[in-house]
């Protein structure tokens, strides 16, 4: 991590898509300009502007022509009004003759500007109709809106106009009423991992209250942790200064965040140093500094508590080069890494036997000659990252095969498409290409193709050495930072589309589409198939705020509904903070860990940036689980919800966190049939649980998958599969001799639940001799049920090592008693109740054995699976 408040190296030029153009013409229920101005609107423009052109009309006879110098604009004003009937600004705009304008727009609340929205480029020659609602500018429900300007954001002055025309702001009348949320539980469904829900740093304390999968070990730092002196350097962030940890244990910081985190219940992953240095300790362990103020001169800034330790800054403001890196530092490979691989393995074993399964492969490659100048003052190359990934990754993999590989952690977006290299000499050169490592490298993307070159050396080699695909992402128009003005708060709301949506042009100096996670799950897809996808550093700010907690909890949903593998949040927010609160209501809401479901449902909504929702079932009780945001500032919501495809229970439980900052469940929600309606604040994040419907399954018969009876001396070697009898007898004059046990397999495996009672039934057809009374006969389980009819004798049944053992032919039985039930005198159906038996038996297969343990010689005869009638059955209800 480092920091994100400065424009980068150098902006990719990546295709504008369109985003707010729409086809079809919107009801105008304030004309602000169809051919002039109306309505009292007034042209305050700054840019040269003819409101009577005929040139190009969209309707009419006149459009405006607008011919823009750098910065200019087209302003139109009005007295100050209330904006609160309005949704939306309106308008058409055609690119001229040149097309590719970049533009933006600005609301005016008192003359003051709001938030900028960008625009894509304009068509050449081309109509379309741009539709931006209020919320977006910053002006939805305000007093005292009075005006709005398209303004030039090239910086340099046009010679062709552009044209804009049928100018309205559009009525809220036609979406009043609840806001209506649309989840089809057969629709879009998909699995939701669980590791998108991982921070950074977390204590065993936050780890355990919030349930969280992983915990991340990252940051600037960790590129040079010397893990034999247990010591890193802190790089730009403090100084370039080398410094011991307490405990000189080598490895003793890896050692101890790995107990930490899996104490709290969580997945450690350490990041390893790929840079090539690593920090260097003093004797007795004394700090050390890169830039030392007696050896390379005064500097603009020094440390208050080390003053030889300076910024690496000359007094004019020029950067100190030719520094020796051993002033702080010693030179690292793969091998030394090697060693603490084999240190981590050989402590805690590998991944499948507990240890750690995630080792990340350095952090932010693209920045080093910035944040690591010290060390790497030369910005890094394509092929120097890719060469890393595959030295350390094969180090990794050597010691422990299963253990996946993170990498390459990249910062931002223009870390995305530039390679270090290109970033330092776009800085150098204006940000002009051709930039020399990507025409070195056939013009390709930076990250594409680290992944193609990756995933060619790991078809040749016959072996991964990269399993999570990474990248950083902070938004880049002030939302990381804990600014809650309105018009910020407002940017929060809508810029979290950079995540998702194809259509949204990022409203900071990267001014493209941004579809973050679709984006990275493409590439791996064009070039490295079966790769996880993992955003491993974001941050939306606002942490003490509720606006930053709604945010964070769109950012969980949107994580969920688009399919990403891995999320880590920099960092573990402060646990009294609502962004905490936001983390735990989806993963321990109650305090017995029950959270958001693990499928992924559809779920629709009019506005995302006003109220956003996410829906998702529930694998282990089936509920249906939906998570309603309203992001509104000051209004609550009436929300309607329909919920297709699913049966659900009579009410809902209701979770809700406000701005009060404690998650609450308030009284259930009753639903009518498939829907539910409430009313949810203003900043306000609400789960229901739904549970689904009960529906008692009807009463499930099963008859015998085998049945057969054995008997004694010389029927010892009888087989009686075929047979319509099963007899049960003790012989107790003849011990022995005439004996006769039976057995019945009954097929479990469709059975899902535990049946709340289970009843065997013999029809008895003989009692030999006849007797005024019958001594029970009990039902015995047994565990082996790998005999089958054909086979099964006495012999075979009582051999031991035959594989039937647990089949005790005796006239008692080793197996657990299921059940006694007195047979006879006469014929009739005689039952015995399993259910205590049975009730952790469902999905098995079962065999019963049939027994007579009386005092006399007495045989009862049953009906067999192979008899006409009268057949064995077990009766299962639920």
């Amino acid at each position: 991590m480092f920091s994100r408040r400065f424009k980068p190296y150098f902006v990719f030029a990546g295709a504008i898509l369109p985003t707010l153009f729409g086809t079809a013409s919107a009801r105008a229920d304030q004309t602000v300009y169809t051919d002039s101005l109306q309505n009292a609107w007034q042209n305050y423009s700054w840019a040269t502007v003819d409101f009577a052109s005929t040139a190009t009309p969209h309707a009419g006879s006149d459009a405006i022509a607008v011919t823009t110098g750098a910065w200019t604009a087209l302003y139109l004003h009005h007295d100050p009004f209330s904006s609160t009937a309005y949704s939306a600004l309106t308008f058409w705009i055609n690119g001229g003759a040149d097309g590719g304008r970049k533009l933006q727009v600005q609301a005016t609340l008192g003359g003051a500007s709001q938030a900028a929205v960008a625009l894509p480029s304009p068509p050449a020659n081309t109509w379309a109709l741009v539709t931006i609602p209020l919320s977006h500018l910053g002006a939805d429900g305000k007093s005292n809106l009075d005006g709005f300007w398209i303004q030039d954001t090239s910086g340099t002055a046009s010679t062709t106009p552009f044209y804009v025309d049928d100018i309205a702001l559009t009525s809220t009348a036609s979406s009043s009423g609840p806001i209506s949320i649309r989840v089809d539980a057969a629709a879009g469904r998909h699995p939701i991992s669980p590791l998108i829900y991982g921070v950074a740093y977390g204590s065993t304390a936050a780890l355990t209250d919030l349930n969280a999968p992983l915990n991340r070990l990252g940051g600037n730092n960790t590129s040079r942790y010397n893990w034999q002196q247990n010591a890193d350097n802190r790089a730009s962030d403090y100084f370039f200064e080398s410094i011991g940890d307490t405990d000189a244990t080598p490895g003793g910081r890896g050692d101890t965040f790995i107990a930490g985190s899996q104490t709290g219940g969580a997945q450690p992953m350490l990041t390893i140093p790929t840079i090539g240095w690593v920090a260097n300790l003093g004797p007795g362990r004394a700090k050390l500094p890169s830039f030392s103020i007696a050896k390379y001169g005064t500097q603009q800034s020094t440390d208050p508590y080390m003053p030889d330790a300076g910024n690496g800054v000359h007094t004019d403001g020029s950067l100190i080069t030719g520094n020796d890196p051993h002033d702080a530092n010693v030179p690292d490979s793969a091998d030394i890494e090697g060693g603490w691989i084999s240190h981590l393995t050989a402590k805690w074993g590998t991944s499948d036997k507990g240890g750690l399964k995630y080792y990340i492969l350095d952090n932010e490659p693209s920045i080093w000659h910035s944040t690591h100048r010290d060390v790497h003052p030369n910005g890094a190359t394509m092929e120097e990252v890719k060469n890393d990934i595959l030295a350390y990754g094969t180090k990794v993999k050597a010691a422990d095969p299963l253990a996946l590989v993170v990498a390459p952690e990249e910062w931002g977006w223009s870390g995305y498409f530039n390679s270090g290299a290109d970033q330092q000499y776009g800085s150098q050169h204006g940000y002009s290409g051709p930039f020399p490592d990507r025409t070195a490298h056939g013009g390709m993307d930076y990250l594409p193709w680290v992944l193609q070159q990756v995933q060619q050396h790991d078809a040749a080699a016959g072996q991964r050495t990269l399993d999570v695909f990474s990248v950083h992402f902070y938004p880049q128009a002030g939302e990381f930072s804990e600014t809650v003005t309105d018009s910020m708060a407002l940017l929060r709301n809508r810029s979290t589309r950079q995540l998702w949506d194809p259509t949204y042009i990022s409203e900071s100096w990267i001014g493209a589409p941004v579809h973050l996670i679709p984006l990275i799950k493409g590439w791996v897809s064009s070039y490295y198939p079966g790769t996880k996808t993992a955003i491993t550093e974001y941050n939306w700010g606002a942490e003490g705020s509720i606006n930053g907690a709604t945010t964070q909890a769109d950012i969980y949903g949107i994580f969920g509904r688009e399919g990403l593998d891995i999320a880590t949040r920099w960092t573990t927010p402060s646990a009294s903070s609502p962004v905490y609160s936001a983390m735990k209501l989806f993963r321990n809401y109650d305090g017995h860990n029950s959270g958001f479901g693990d499928v992924s449902l559809s779920d629709t909504v009019p506005d995302p940036d006003t109220v956003s929702s996410f829906a998702a079932l529930r694998k282990s009780d089936g509920a249906l689980t939906l998570m309603v945001i309203n992001k509104g500032l000051t209004d609550a919501a009436p929300v309607a919800v329909n919920l297709a495809n699913f049966s659900a229970g009579p009410a809902a439980q209701v979770w809700q966190l406000t701005a009060a900052n404690t998650i609450t469940r308030l009284a259930d929600t009753a639903l009518t049939g498939s829907a539910l309606s409430a009313t949810v604040p203003a900043q306000s994040i609400t789960l229901f649980v739904v549970p689904a419907a009960v529906v008692t399954p009807a009463p499930v018969t099963l008859q015998p998958a085998a049945d057969t009876m054995v008997g004694a001396a010389k029927l010892a070697n009888a087989i009686f599969g075929t047979q319509t009898t099963l007899i049960v007898r003790k012989a107790s004059a003849l011990p022995n001799v005439m004996n006769r046990v039976s057995y019945l397999k009954f097929d479990l495996s469709a059975v899902h639940s535990a049946p709340k009672s289970a009843v065997l039934s013999l029809t008895l057809s003989q009692i030999a001799p006849v007797k005024s009374t019958m001594a029970a006969c009990k039902v015995y389980g047994i565990a082996n049920s790998s005999w089958n009819e054909q086979t099964l004798s006495w012999n075979v049944a009582t051999r031991s090592g035959t594989g039937y053992e647990g089949l005790n032919t005796n006239t008692t039985s080793s197996g657990t008693l299921a059940a006694t039930s007195q047979v006879g005198p006469l014929p009739g159906v005689y039952t015995w109740d399993i259910s205590a038996y049975l009730k952790d038996k469902a999905g098995t297969i079962v065999t019963l054995q049939v027994i007579d343990e009386s005092a006399e010689s007495i045989g009862a005869t049953f009906q067999s699976r192979e008899a006409a009638a009268g057949k064995p059955a077990l009766t299962l209800t639920f």
